[in-house]
């Protein structure tokens, strides 16, 4: 059995979705951030840098935080939404990579400075702004060529972008500018997996 730690929010949901997706049993636990339950000590056990998702195996003993990370040892341990063709294969490991280091971040950011600061400081509201059109330029003209990012089938890649797009789209930063990440999001959303893993363990409302 494995425990997943989490709570509604675009990082956490790209593990509610992966394992949906995977149709793997695991014990849920809602890790309510709004009452700082992701800085008391049972949690800080799991994850010294307190932050949700957290992945516990029991079958295995391993834990495992960070997003990515988690998306990448669920794919392991199952062989599956990573392809095996080597080319294929490091495709979707590069745009996990460029999600989390190019994409997650900077929309994180903006959604601080634009919203939640209510773009009081006008020079980081431009920039990460600036940041995250270029980010998602970038992605629409792979998709342009590509049904998937990692080519014609649906990776970890994917999930894990869509979890911060959507997101994005909750707060109204909206795809219209870049068609072919809108066509893409569109089909993503409609997986089965994908409409329920947004809901767990409660669906993000965007306030």
């Amino acid at each position: 059995m494995m425990e997943l730690y989490t709570d509604s929010s675009p990082n956490g949901f790209k593990a509610t979705i992966a394992l949906a997706e995977l149709g793997l049993p695991y014990r849920l636990r809602h890790v309510r951030i709004e009452q700082g339950e992701h800085r008391l000590p049972a949690f800080l056990a799991l994850n010294p840098h307190g932050r949700i998702p957290v992945l516990v195996d029991h079958d295995t003993g391993i834990t495992v935080f960070e997003s990515a990370a988690i998306l990448l040892y669920l794919a392991e341990k199952t062989g599956r939404l990573l392809p095996q063709q080597p080319q294929q294969r490091w495709a979707a490991i590069t745009w996990l990579q460029f999600h989390a280091a190019s994409m997650g971040p900077m929309l994180g950011q903006r959604v601080h400075f634009e919203l939640a600061d209510g773009g009081a400081d006008v020079v980081a509201t431009a920039h990460f702004r600036h940041l995250c059109d270029a980010a998602l330029a970038t992605m629409d003209g792979h998709l342009a060529a590509n049904a998937y990012l990692a080519g014609d089938d649906y990776s970890i890649a994917d999930i894990a972008s869509f979890g911060w797009l959507h997101i994005a789209d909750l707060v109204g930063f909206k795809l219209d500018e870049w068609p072919h990440v809108a066509a893409w999001y569109a089909r993503v959303a409609a997986r089965p997996a994908v409409q329920l893993g947004i809901t767990l363990p409660a669906p993000a409302t965007g306030a």
